[in-house]
């Protein structure tokens, strides 16, 4: 794989110092596998991989771009805990899981998603909720990071003007409120845990599966 392949995203150099910060908190005692929907161009999920050597990492996308992205930095970073890039639209119903070279469907201890939520359809929301109640083992974290909205006000001007960019872009894009993620996260068996406010008017949300038998 070419190292011309890699992409480099400005967002990767300012966010990722405070999202190991969150994910160190949250993920101290996660062992097993993690699955990351939306790796982008795979420098965030290199990271994680050296920040956190006991846990297998499955980076996945749906751009082809981003695919041989990540598959240039994972080469580069030789990280034996760092699986190969798969395909995955979590706005599918299947997620094609526990096929050959494909993440297990045995269950994750936990999924990441960053940035994708208001730059992809709400279906895509629905289908990683969907996604993360089926797939997570109970207890298991479903962490999310990006521009969302509380209360249904924006946190900033900035972010109300990137909303209007957004959905003129894209109708069926634009930042969500934390309100719709968490009542979406209930609909599948998901409990949002925290809320933590993050640089640049961006968001971590943490939600668990909540063991069978539990509300």
């Amino acid at each position: 794989m070419s190292a011309n392949a890699r992409l480099d995203s400005p967002s990767y150099h300012e966010n990722i110092t405070p999202i190991l910060g969150v994910l160190r908190d949250a993920h101290a005692d996660v062992s097993g596998h993690v699955l990351e929907v939306g790796s982008g161009t795979g420098q965030h999920v290199v990271d994680f991989a050296r920040a956190f050597p006991g846990i297998t990492w499955w980076p996945t996308d749906v751009d082809p771009h981003h695919l041989s992205s990540i598959a240039a930095w994972r080469e580069s970073a030789s990280l034996p805990n760092l699986k190969a890039p798969v395909r995955l639209d979590a706005g599918q119903a299947d997620w094609g899981l526990g096929q050959s070279d494909r993440p297990p469907a045995d269950g994750f201890a936990a999924m990441v998603c960053i940035n994708v939520t208001h730059i992809s359809p709400w279906a895509t929301a629905e289908g990683l909720m969907r996604g993360a109640g089926q797939y997570l083992t109970p207890g298991g974290l479903l962490y999310l990071y990006g521009p969302y909205s509380r209360d249904r006000t924006h946190t900033a001007p900035s972010n109300q003007r990137f909303d209007q960019y957004l959905r003129a872009q894209n109708p069926d894009w634009g930042v969500r409120d934390i309100a719709d993620i968490e009542t979406l996260g209930r609909e599948h068996g998901l409990s949002l845990q925290s809320v933590i406010d993050m640089p640049v008017n961006n968001f971590s949300i943490i939600l668990e599966r909540v063991p069978d038998g539990e509300s």
